[in-house]
């Protein structure tokens, strides 16, 4: 028989998605990485998955334990689904910021939520520092600590990179990402470099980050103001991201972003989320710039439906100053 075990045999082995609207427009092959497909719907369900079976493996993480972590939304909708696989009590610390649509899953997923006023990772009230506090002061408990623990890049060098590498059989040119933990570009740069160190790496970042001028000029530097982003982008340079072989960096505005997870929807019927949409913009810039014939690779990380009220809405967007590509063809 043919199946995979349980939640955690699921995880991984996505499909690439050829993009055919901008794979034609560029010259170029364009594919999306369909991490939307993970079992619980994101490409945070590697490092989840890894974290977890790293703590059960070190002793850190014993039968009935809790697993708390800090997440932006993603990691904690992995770390709920996996606890639940594994019999684990889970805690989520997420910035109040966050869509309701990703609190709302939370909860249906069992976890305890605690939501926290948005503040800088230099504050001590920040929702990264408040996890790791509160992980310290129970029994039998582990701080997943995304950003920084090394099982998380690793599991996208063990996966994710020679996923890409063999069903592109080789042929990559260019690999695309976002950055929020940093695990995702560089275990799976990593990886493909190994093979072929002519492959070009491309941070894709919204704006109001540090790491866009950092990959550019060599300085953790804040650029641009905020983001309608959600889970990627960072103020410092994470112990997942250092020493990643990045080689260049593209830094892609709201309203950019916007029209191409509408383009994706009505071109290529995939609903996705802001993070896809910065991905593929910056891949279509990368293409341009490289000039047709090449390969690229970047990531879908998540469906649309976590970002509904928002993302899906005009007149949140119209509040934002943006605008949907619906109403600017009709210039409403």
């Amino acid at each position: 028989m043919n199946y995979k075990d349980g939640f955690m045999g699921s995880v991984g082995n996505t499909p690439l998605i050829r993009l055919k609207g901008i794979s034609e427009e560029t010259g170029c092959e364009i594919f999306g990485k369909a991490e939307f497909l993970n079992p619980s719907g994101s490409v945070k369900d590697r490092a989840a998955k890894a974290i977890v079976l790293a703590a059960e493996a070190s002793g850190d993480l014993g039968p009935g334990g809790t697993v708390v972590e800090g997440t932006a939304g993603n990691t904690g909708i992995g770390l709920a689904h996996v606890c639940n696989a594994r019999g684990y009590r889970c805690i989520i610390v997420i910035p109040e910021t966050q869509s309701p649509e990703k609190l709302d899953l939370l909860r249906a997923l069992g976890a305890e939520v605690r939501p926290v006023p948005a503040v800088p990772y230099k504050d001590p009230n920040n929702f990264q520092k408040i996890a790791g506090r509160l992980a310290n002061e129970m029994d039998n408990t582990i701080w997943a600590n995304q950003f920084d623990n090394l099982a998380n890049r690793e599991i996208h060098l063990q996966t994710t990179g020679p996923e890409i590498w063999r069903d592109t059989e080789g042929t990559i040119d260019a690999f695309v990402s976002a950055s929020g933990t940093g695990g995702t570009i560089a275990g799976t740069s990593t990886f493909l470099k190994s093979k072929n160190p002519k492959v070009l790496t491309v941070l894709a970042d919204p704006t109001g980050t540090a790491t866009w001028h950092y990959v550019k000029h060599g300085e953790v530097k804040v650029v641009g103001g905020g983001s309608i982003s959600e889970g990627i982008g960072s103020s410092r340079i994470t112990a997942n991201l250092a020493g990643a072989s990045i080689d260049d960096a593209e830094m892609i505005p709201d309203q950019e972003c916007v029209d191409m997870v509408y383009r994706l929807l009505y071109e290529e019927g995939l609903f996705l989320g802001s993070s896809s949409g910065i991905n593929v913009a910056a891949a279509v810039r990368v293409a341009t710039e490289l000039g047709p014939n090449h390969t690229i690779v970047t990531i879908l990380c998540d469906s649309g439906s976590r970002y509904q009220s928002r993302l899906f809405n005009p007149n949140w967007l119209r509040e934002k100053g943006l605008e949907t590509p619906a109403t600017r063809s009709l210039n409403i």
